[in-house]
């Protein structure tokens, strides 16, 4: 998937890009777990060495699969077994999840946008996107969709680390009404957290339905197929979530639902209901049993 994306929009998503090093590089066992997941071919046995490279992902990994979340009778210990129990997205999902986690840890922050509310919301529209997915039964996994939703906002990490007083400015005018979210954006930064979020998605490789999601979720009306369908989870997950408060809500506090989008005469009316029914109770469990509290 191609983005057109305006000349002066592309100098200043490259020039920001440039000055967040740390971060505009997915650390390489991540990266090199996620090659390994997206190749048919890859093996639990090449998950597993490069597992046992990150010890933290492994304690994450373990832990996971002997949370309550798998309710297996007997401890595992042994991480190629966790693997196959897990299945190999959890896997890549869990190392995406350590990877953006640690970028929230010890960064200058606006008050405007902790750390901790970034994430919770991050989290938040995973777990609800996910949700969506299982009730929608589209073309693409729900495990899918909570990578999604935990990476849509990547272009907030960027803005909160490069440009942490232009984006307080931004939260401030926001919450003074003077204008929607992405349009003070792009009028005190000169693009959108859209923009360098599908920027940094396109560096680390992520598949095209995946930067879909990051650089439409507010707009996925121009999409088509799969591309649409993500992108429209998404921003009915980050609408839900803004709006019943879940961490950092202001980009979508004012949005419309846009479940006209899926495409689908199937989707249950009281949908979103059932998304948010237990929806507090179940991110807290999840954040506890996975340990990825920031």
């Amino acid at each position: 998937m191609s983005v057109q994306m305006a000349e002066d929009n592309r100098v200043v998503v490259a020039k920001v890009l440039a000055s967040v090093g740390e971060i505009a590089t997915l650390p390489e066992v991540t990266a090199k777990i996620f090659e390994v997941v997206e190749d048919p071919e890859g093996t639990a046995g090449e998950l597993k060495e490069l597992i046992k490279r990150d010890p933290t992902l492994s304690a994450k990994i373990l832990k996971l699969v002997n949370s309550a979340f798998y309710a297996l009778h007997g401890r595992v210990s042994d991480i190629n077994r966790a693997i196959v129990l897990l299945g190999r997205s959890a896997v890549r999902n869990m190392a995406i999840a350590v990877s953006i986690a640690h970028m929230f840890k010890g960064k200058q922050e606006p008050e405007s946008v902790s750390s901790s509310d970034l994430w919770r919301h991050c989290f938040a529209v995973a777990v609800a996107a996910k949700k969506m997915a299982f009730i929608v039964g589209g073309p693409v996994d729900a495990d899918e969709l909570f990578l999604a939703g935990l990476i849509h906002d990547l272009g907030l990490i960027v803005e909160r680390q490069a440009m942490p007083q232009e984006l307080a400015e931004i939260c401030r005018r926001y919450d003074n009404g003077e204008g929607d979210f992405l349009k003070l954006e792009r009028e005190i930064i000169g693009a959108t957290h859209q923009d360098f979020g599908y920027a940094l998605a396109t560096q680390w490789r992520f598949p095209d339905h995946l930067r879909a999601g990051v650089g439409f979720h507010h707009g996925p009306g121009g999409l088509t197929g799969e591309y649409r369908y993500v992108a429209t989870i998404l921003q009915c997950a980050d609408t839900l979530c803004c709006r019943d408060g879940f961490g950092f809500g202001l980009t979508a506090r004012t949005q419309e639902f846009a479940l006209e989008l899926l495409d689908s005469e199937e989707i249950p009316a009281d949908m979103l209901v059932q998304v948010r029914d237990g929806l507090g109770a179940y991110i807290e469990e999840a954040e506890l049993i996975l340990g990825l509290n920031c």
